[in-house]
């Protein structure tokens, strides 16, 4: 995200011009743009700034007693120089990379939360973090409306803090890709987790590596939209192009980590899924 401009102007000349100033009835036209002068007076050379941009006037030209060409010194222009600060480069630089870290942060945030839903020979809690129950015509999750535990390693109990929301608990749960069944009793819903056959272990093994590849791919495309930040920050003349080596350089390196860190996390989690 590009950083405001302040009013600090990095563009000074400081000259001092002389008083008298060439007039047009000095001078005889020439051509478009083009005038001689003969004996000519002096015009000024000088620079204002206004908020962060340095304006230039006239051009300076100064003879004595010889015929001199000047062009396009009666055309009235005005240059404009955008000039940044280096504090301003440095915010646009420290703002991509928190933007590149926040996004990996819940790049893996979400594969964590991913393998938590599918689940393994033990009771855990969050296997129910996917599960939205319509409650009241809302659709809500299931934790923010009822108490989840494991009394047992293979069972899970839900207790509602509104026991009227029960039948709409069970029916999302019958509705869920769980592939459990929900025994209500009236007061509380208890899951039991069926043991996995090695088949169905195999299976659920390779959805998880689907989901590790998938964060991993989307760790790159923000490693991607981070460079282009960077090379649009050269073009503008912002950085030069070691800058933009070696924040690439940085940039590579935080991305192995995440890269390493969706392994971990995937390793883990097949671990479970394999272990009978």
């Amino acid at each position: 995200m590009a950083a405001s401009f302040s009013s600090t102007t990095l563009f000074r000349p400081n000259l001092n011009p002389p008083k008298s100033f060439l007039t047009h009835s000095d001078c005889a036209q020439e051509g478009f743009g083009r005038v001689k002068c003969h004996f000519i007076n002096v015009s000024a050379h000088s620079c204002s700034s206004a908020a962060n941009y340095a304006s230039i006037r006239h051009v300076a030209v100064k003879s004595s007693g010889k015929r001199v060409v000047v062009k396009h010194l009666l055309r009235k222009r005005v240059g404009l120089v955008k000039c940044a600060t280096i504090e301003e480069i440095e915010a646009e630089k420290s703002s991509i990379e928190k933007d590149v870290k926040e996004r990996m942060e819940k790049t893996i945030e979400t594969v964590r939360a991913n393998f938590n839903s599918i689940r393994t020979g033990r009771a855990n809690p969050s296997m129910l973090d996917k599960v939205e129950v319509e409650y009241y015509g809302t659709p809500v999750s299931l934790k923010s409306i009822a108490q989840i535990s494991t009394p047992e390693s293979s069972s899970l109990l839900i207790q509602p803090f509104d026991k009227s929301s029960l039948k709409a608990i069970e029916k999302a749960i019958v509705n869920s890709d769980l592939g459990m069944t929900p025994n209500n009793d009236g007061e509380v819903i208890r899951l039991s987790l069926p043991q996995l056959t090695t088949e169905r272990r195999k299976e659920l093994s390779k959805v998880v590596a689907k989901q590790a590849e998938e964060g991993k791919v989307a760790v790159r495309n923000i490693r991607r939209d981070a460079l282009k930040a960077y090379e649009k920050l050269e073009k503008e003349k912002k950085l030069s192009e070691d800058n933009v080596k070696d924040l690439s350089s940085d940039l590579q390196k935080l991305t192995d980590e995440y890269m390493k860190k969706i392994d971990s996390v995937y390793k883990q989690k097949e671990k479970e899924l394999l272990t009978v």
